[in-house]
């Protein structure tokens, strides 16, 4: 009988800043916005290209997701911190300017020129991930980065899946990505409370010790 290997499904995708900012200056405003907002928030594709303006509280600094809305049925939240309250606030700028030039409403966040909202955009994606020299990054990594961060910044695991909506922590774990960067890191913080000298050994190690003849 042959043994079959075991498959990793965790893919062990996350954007660093630099590979993200040359991703966004190969795509249009509307869709580096999106990926602002999802390397933050990790919300996915849909549940960003979905958002009206309705859902974007600048007052009380929310982003919000409706109950139905979501993949486990439960509303979801995001404070706006600056780096996606600036994404959307250019986003408002953007779509003021296109409803005064076409008369129209627009209701839609992420919105292509003519109002409507943005689509898949898979096409536009592959093209500005090939160019900036990073075709391996799916949008999808953007929800791992996110889980990272969150781990990173020491956000209480029960409080960064709410924010990003993972209902079970076995899910969740997945994303949690840890690289040699905060390996490291680990080690260097283990280093520095591992071995502290006491005022004894400080002591001693002063001391001129006869070796034996």
């Amino acid at each position: 009988m042959v043994e079959k290997l075991k498959e990793r499904n965790a893919r062990e995708g996350f954007f660093e800043e630099d590979a993200f900012t040359a991703v966004c200056r190969n795509l249009r405003p509307e869709l580096a916005a999106v990926g602002t907002v999802a390397k933050l928030t990790g919300w996915r594709k849909s549940e960003l290209r979905s958002r009206q303006w309705r859902h974007v509280d600048f007052a009380a600094g929310w982003l919000r997701l409706e109950p139905e809305e979501t993949k486990n049925r439960e509303g979801r939240m995001f404070p706006l911190i600056p780096e996606p309250r600036a994404a959307l606030e250019g986003q408002r700028a953007r779509v003021e300017a296109l409803q005064k030039a076409t008369g129209q409403v627009i209701q839609w966040v992420f919105c292509r020129d003519d109002g409507a909202p943005v689509g898949d955009f898979k096409k536009a994606w592959t093209t500005a991930r090939r160019k900036a020299g990073v075709p391996g990054r799916l949008f999808h990594d953007f929800r791992r980065t996110a889980v990272r961060n969150l781990i990173r910044a020491g956000i209480p695991e029960t409080v960064a899946m709410k924010l990003t909506g993972h209902r079970t922590r076995a899910v969740f774990q997945r994303y949690a990505i840890v690289e040699e960067g905060m390996l490291r890191e680990a080690g260097e913080r283990l280093a520095r409370v591992a071995y502290r000298p006491s005022s004894k050994d400080k002591a001693e190690s002063g001391k001129v010790v006869a070796l034996p003849r």
